[in-house]
């Protein structure tokens, strides 16, 4: 019980956070951040992946609870880097599908696999997220405060995961955890479709 309530302080800090950045004066940065922060959200591809990341951890439970969020985040990052970069990777959007699709999947059938599995799993998919947020990026914004704005909207999808992913598992619902995850995997399929 004591864990749970852990995990509400610091999400509500961190949406009390871009409050806080949106009133600084400098343009550059503010706009910078706020595409940035909104890119993630924006899309719901990136959206449902970033959030059922979440909901896997939790599901996963022990170390993976920080591990598969915090290795999707650093490798994301890092993919982040190459788009910026102007580096091109093929078959980007694609990933980003299969990453839904998949982590869907893996909520629905509650498959439980060593933690590298888990974290090379997630890192694949992180990377596709990530060099679609470097790539995309506004030109006249700049690139610390855009990369400093989608890692905070992951953190907070990921903490948003993480709180549906515990609140299910409070309230004894694992067939509604593995409802979710169809409903996520079936929403993967209906973007590719569209």
């Amino acid at each position: 019980m004591q864990r749970n309530r852990s995990l509400i302080y610091p999400t509500i800090l961190f949406f009390l956070l871009p409050t806080g950045a949106f009133a600084h004066t400098g343009i550059a940065t503010t706009v910078g951040f706020a595409n940035g922060f909104f890119h993630p959200i924006g899309g719901f591809d990136h959206l449902l992946a970033m959030v059922a990341v979440g909901i896997w951890a939790t599901q996963l439970g022990g170390r993976s609870l920080w591990i598969v969020p915090g290795t999707f985040v650093a490798v994301m990052i890092g993919g982040g880097i190459l788009g910026l970069s102007g580096i091109e990777i093929p078959f980007i959007e694609q990933g980003i599908l299969l990453s839904v699709l998949i982590i869907g999947i893996l909520i629905a059938g509650t498959f439980q696999f060593s933690t590298s599995v888990n974290v090379l799993t997630v890192g694949l998919f992180a990377f596709f997220h990530g060099h679609a947020h470097g790539a995309e990026m506004p030109q006249m914004v700049g690139a610390i405060s855009y990369c400093s704005g989608f890692i905070f909207s992951t953190f907070g999808l990921h903490s948003i995961g993480i709180g549906i992913g515990t609140g299910l598992q409070k309230f004894k619902t694992p067939k509604i955890q593995r409802f979710a995850g169809g409903a996520i995997a079936l929403s993967a399929i209906c973007l590719a479709v569209i």
